[in-house]
């Protein structure tokens, strides 16, 4: 009996196809209209979103990105491509294919060229080391709609989240370590996660337990004491209390206790975006030496490095 033919679809968030007010305009509207990121009732939002958040933000979050803008293009999407491209090499009978929930490439493009070259059992790898609703549940909703449409649809894999593996463990301690070696031993490693409304914890989502297995296994894998990492949230959005601590109110402490060596760390981020290249790099740094620090790195995120790619490998090829 022949094997069924298997495509990975790598997936991730979404980036504004330029750095200006009306793409990041058009990407913040899809974004932020999803009831898996903000659940306020329509009735309410939509106004709100519409005549305020879009015309206020745009211009300003466009600003941000041209301060991190590659040559090649938005980091979040240079470096998505670049593990896509480098994982299609490592399984070169496994067609790979990127979509981004917001934004282009889509899922449902990625689907359609899945499906073009023959592919009958898809392994869904979202990019979100640790599982929450508002994020990989939100690519099981778009692929449950793009799939919904379909007569004849693929067999499916979803990997829900990865927060534990040993691989993805060990390819951020090698980070750690190889940013120690270059920088000296911080006085702190910070561990800085997406934060997300408490209220979604609250109710079920299990994204701040799965933040505690990454940070304990990691710890564990640096052999540090307890005391000389912290872990945080950040890139809160809106007026409803997030998970805590904050990142940013936890460096600006930091700072005035006397701590003057600190890198941080993002391990929630599969690649290099705004949120870690100009909020915790440039942002985040100011307060903390504004507050009394001397030296503060950032950590950069595993984007494709051979570590990353071969934990990759290892979760689409035993899952399926």
């Amino acid at each position: 009996m022949s094997q069924a033919k298997t495509g990975i679809l790598l997936a991730n968030l979404g980036t504004p196809e330029a750095p200006t007010p009306a793409a990041v305009k058009r990407y913040l509207r899809q974004f932020l209209s999803d009831t898996r990121v903000v659940d306020t009732p329509r009735l309410l939002w939509w106004p709100l979103l519409r005549g305020v958040i879009l015309p206020i933000r745009s211009p300003r979050v466009a600003k941000l990105y041209q301060s991190v803008w590659m040559e090649e293009g938005s980091p979040l999407m240079v470096y998505s491509r670049r593990q896509e491209k480098a994982l299609a090499a490592r399984l070169p009978d496994m067609p790979v294919a990127l979509g981004m929930s917001y934004g282009k490439p889509s899922l449902a493009s990625a689907v359609d060229s899945l499906l073009a070259q023959g592919v009958e059992h898809i392994v869904v790898l979202a990019l979100y080391p640790q599982y929450s609703c508002s994020t990989v549940a939100a690519v099981w909703d778009e692929l449950a709609r793009i799939l919904a449409t379909r007569r004849r649809i693929p067999g499916i894999t979803f990997i829900r989240d990865y927060a534990d593996n040993e691989l993805y463990i060990q390819a951020l301690a090698s980070s750690v370590r190889a940013s120690f070696e270059k920088h000296g031993e911080p006085d702190l490693l910070l561990l800085s996660y997406h934060g997300i409304p408490q209220r979604f914890a609250n109710e079920g989502d299990d994204y701040p337990q799965r933040c505690r297995d990454t940070t304990r296994e990691l710890v564990s894998a640096l052999g540090l004491p307890p005391e000389k990492v912290m872990m945080t949230f950040q890139s809160r959005f809106g007026r409803e209390p997030w998970l805590t601590p904050y990142t940013d109110e936890t460096l600006k402490m930091l700072g005035e206790k006397g701590v003057k060596h600190i890198q941080v760390m993002s391990p929630g981020f599969s690649a290099d975006c705004l949120e870690t290249l100009e909020e915790i790099a440039v942002q985040n740094k100011e307060f903390f030496m504004e507050a009394g620090g001397t030296k503060y790195e950032y950590i950069p995120a595993l984007n494709d490095s051979p570590e990353h790619i071969d934990m990759m490998v290892s979760l689409v090829t035993t899952r399926r």
